[in-house]
């Protein structure tokens, strides 16, 4: 069993449990379910660095990233430092995070929010709206192409914006519909963990223009960024680079100063 697998098993069981407890009614009473969003496609579209810094404490292949950070503290300095929005990691067995952290950011921001997630179920969708995102994450290699287009029209009829994840030509040809957004390229092997920037590279000519090319992990120089700009990129996820720091707010300013 390799790690995306096992994390799925227990996600399907962490949202069952979710949905013994908190109806999805609930979910669509909340306060934050009829806020207008913010549009991270027309950000990045807008943007001539095009970053989505992320909110991580701790990741399977890097136990720990930074366990001392405030998430509002953190959404401020990246809004300040001029990202094109945030990605807030909600799993908590393996990355540490909550959907909390989402709330937390969403009250202390007006950038756009993506919940990085592993979205296997439609209420997960509904918590997304719910705890203030903008965008959800959907990772083509979890899901069935029924599964994409489900989710997908959900969230948009909820007036949010989809960023699907694929890691190979196949993922992608089964995924590309009209209900999407943004098309990001995980530049991680998830079964061996191995980073390389030519995925990104490869599969950029199989992506339509009509939707915002993104280029996910191991990300961490400028050089990436201008590496990748000639293919088709205006999206740039990065994470451990900036959350390794003592002040990620700080290093995402910098390093935005330093493209510009």
């Amino acid at each position: 069993m390799n790690i995306l697998d096992k994390i799925i098993a227990d996600k399907r069981k962490e949202v069952d449990l979710k949905k013994s407890l908190i109806p999805a009614s609930q979910l669509e009473a909340s306060a934050l379910f009829d806020r207008d969003t913010f549009s991270l496609a027309k950000a990045l579209r807008d943007s001539s660095t095009g970053i989505i810094a992320e909110h991580k404490r701790r990741s399977p292949s890097k136990s720990t990233i930074n366990q001392d950070t405030n998430v509002g503290q953190v959404a401020r300095g990246y809004q300040k430092a001029g990202v094109c929005g945030m990605s807030v990691l909600t799993d908590i067995k393996y990355f540490g995070g909550s959907l909390e952290d989402l709330v937390l950011a969403r009250a202390s921001v007006t950038i756009p929010l993506l919940r990085k997630e592993f979205i296997i179920d439609e209420y997960q969708v509904l918590e997304a709206k719910a705890h203030g995102a903008d965008v959800i994450l959907l990772i083509a290699a979890v899901l069935s192409r029924a599964e994409i287009k489900i989710f997908s029209e959900l969230a948009k009829s909820l007036d949010m914006e989809v960023l699907l994840e694929v890691h190979n030509k196949t993922e992608l040809q089964k995924s590309i519909m009209p209900s999407l957004d943004m098309l990001g390229v995980n530049n991680r092997n998830l079964k061996t963990f191995e980073v390389s920037l030519e995925t990104s590279k490869t599969l950029s000519e199989l992506i339509p223009d009509d939707f915002v090319k993104v280029s996910e992990s191991g990300i961490s120089t400028i050089d990436a960024i201008t590496d990748l700009k000639p293919y088709g990129y205006q999206g740039f996820l990065i994470g451990e680079n900036f959350m390794k720091t003592a002040d990620p707010g700080k290093s995402a300013a910098e390093f935005i100063q330093k493209i510009n």
